[in-house]
């Protein structure tokens, strides 16, 4: 194991490259995860979801580690492939309203707001679409490659870029109004987290383990609180990147690092809360009363909002590469590297039911919104379910 670790490493350093594939970063934390990918058994009564519509939308994410994910707003979902290729369906019925090909090479997105697409390239580019057809508003140009969604605050774009550096950019122009400078680590794992933006304030979370809440208007530190700190002698041990998407519930922040904590902060003062030692690169969902957190082995948790107390573990999905999940009604839902999407009971996190969407995998999270799960898978699936007996 140490030689293969010291292997990657030098390959990493040796050919310029500055991350590892995430995926590839779940065999670094020690023995357990060389365990193989843990075998599904039969469900006694499970759930059966039910198909509400299934659409090919291109090639989906194309073997590259990216960021895209579907988005739901006014009715309508909007989804974009590498290849360029940006979609938008009725959410409910899956009718296609519009397609249209930009030919870039999309890294993240859609983010949406104000009418207004936006789509991150792997050429450090963001590209604004009408919400109404699909037509170029504008492009903009970022320091680095995208692989966070680009979010909306009211009249202004947020972007943040693999650098480390965030944009403040104009919704109606794609004007630079301000930037915030970090520097990234010598190693980091390949991805960045998507800021969380409400009420003004920008969450985004760091290669270096810091969570920094930034002014929205004008893109200054408001709070910096470092939710893991990096120890070891190698750049290995010491990664500790939030991957995973910070959450904003209720003024309160929830946050996952790699080979860290998930921690809660709060969101107007920095304030930080209570904490767990707990590996995430994937992220974590938020409902009512619980945070639920996918860990590196592939284990979810249930852990209470109010204390970080756990109220279940599931082991029985371990080393499937699992998505973040997902709340959906009185389940969780998570996909794994085999394509299938588990529902998990929110209660006691039994398996309720599962669904096999695409054969290539699943590495985004499932959606949940307004009673419907949709699911887009590696090869460029997206289906949308509903629980028996809903519409």
């Amino acid at each position: 194991m140490k030689q293969l670790v010291v292997t990657l490493l030098l390959a990493a350093l040796l050919s310029g490259c500055s991350t590892i594939s995430k995926w590839s970063s779940s065999i670094l934390g020690g023995t357990d995860n060389a365990e193989p990918p843990a075998e599904l058994t039969e469900i006694e009564d499970p759930l059966r979801l039910k198909t509400l519509w299934n659409k090919d939308v291109g090639v989906g994410v194309d073997k590259q580690f990216v960021n895209l994910v579907p988005v739901v707003e006014d009715g309508r979902l909007f989804i974009a492939d590498r290849e360029g290729r940006v979609v938008a369906l009725d959410a409910l019925t899956g009718e296609e309203l519009w397609e249209v090909e930009t030919e870039a090479p999309v890294s993240s997105g859609p983010g949406v707001g104000g009418g207004v697409l936006l789509l991150g390239t792997s050429d450090a580019e963001v590209i604004a679409l009408s919400a109404d057809d699909g037509s170029q508003l504008w492009t903009s140009q970022v320091s680095s490659e995208v692989l966070a969604v680009p979010q909306v605050d009211i009249d202004k774009v947020i972007v943040q870029a693999a650098d480390g550096n965030i944009v403040g950019l104009t919704l109606d122009g794609g004007e630079q109004l301000w930037i915030h400078d970090r520097s990234v680590p010598v190693l980091t794992l390949r991805g960045t987290s998507t800021p969380a933006v409400e009420q003004g304030l920008v969450v985004a979370g760091f290669a270096n383990g810091k969570l920094v809440g930034l002014s929205a208007e004008k893109g200054f530190p408001v709070w910096e609180v470092s939710v893991a700190v990096p120890r070891g002698r190698s750049e290995i041990d010491r990664l500790v990147d939030i991957d995973g998407d910070p959450v904003i519930v209720g003024g309160v922040v929830y946050v996952a690092t790699y080979q860290g904590n998930i921690a809660v902060i709060e969101a107007s003062t920095g304030n930080q809360g209570w904490q767990r030692d707990m590996s995430s690169h994937v992220g974590l969902g938020v409902d009512f009363s619980q945070v639920y957190v996918t860990d590196d082995q592939s284990h979810v948790w249930a852990l209470s909002r109010s204390s970080g107390a756990s109220e279940w573990k599931l082991d029985k999905l371990a080393n499937r590469k699992l998505t973040a999940p997902e709340p959906f009604e009185d389940y969780v839902a998570v996909g794994d590297f085999e394509g299938y999407v588990h529902l998990l009971s929110r209660y006691d996190g039994r398996i309720a039911g599962r669904v096999r969407v695409d054969k290539k995998g699943i590495q985004e999270p499932p959606l949940a919104k307004d009673g419907v799960l949709y699911v887009y898978g590696n090869s460029g699936e997206l289906s949308a379910f509903a629980l028996p007996g809903e519409e």
